[in-house]
């Protein structure tokens, strides 16, 4: 009887041990994965404002022609890195996320398509298309936040 009593005890204080080493794995796992969103989220918002930024310098500054001016709105947009910080949050994110990040990149594709075609920044167009691309960035950045367990910023 002492010897069983051993072994049950044994057997009952290795199952605990298994049991308590695989929730703090589980845990540290968990917050591996939210940190990993969180960097993959950091860098594709900041993508998005770089490559609003330099399309804007562009359609800011003077052409030859407009074939020069489109071929170097769209140079800028994608020398910003936006599209690997896309492919990353479309591998990480989960589908609501993705899928405002994604209405994100195109309301910003679509001033990227305006400024190369000579729509003036400032013009009536060019602040349909801002006021677009800014609804689209509140709600990504909502969701993100939503996702990484970040209350609402309630400035937006």
């Amino acid at each position: 009887m002492p010897l069983l009593s051993t072994l049950t005890g044994a057997v009952i204080g290795i199952a605990a041990t298994l049991i308590a080493d695989r929730n703090r794995w589980r845990r540290e796992e968990a917050r591996h994965a939210l940190e990993l969103r969180r960097a993959v989220y950091t860098e594709y918002a900041a993508a998005l404002k770089d490559a609003g930024e330099e399309i804007r310098a562009v359609a800011l500054g003077d052409h030859m022609s407009e074939s020069a001016r489109d071929a170097a709105v769209r140079e800028a947009f994608r020398r910003t890195g936006l599209h690997t910080a896309s492919e990353r949050l479309w591998l990480m994110g989960p589908p609501l996320v993705v899928a405002a990040g994604n209405e994100a990149f195109h309301s910003l594709r679509r001033i990227r398509d305006a400024y190369a075609r000579g729509v003036a920044v400032g013009s009536t167009e060019d602040r349909t298309l801002i006021q677009e691309r800014r609804t689209a960035m509140a709600e990504m950045r909502r969701l993100m936040r939503e996702d990484l367990g970040i209350g609402p910023l309630g400035i937006e």
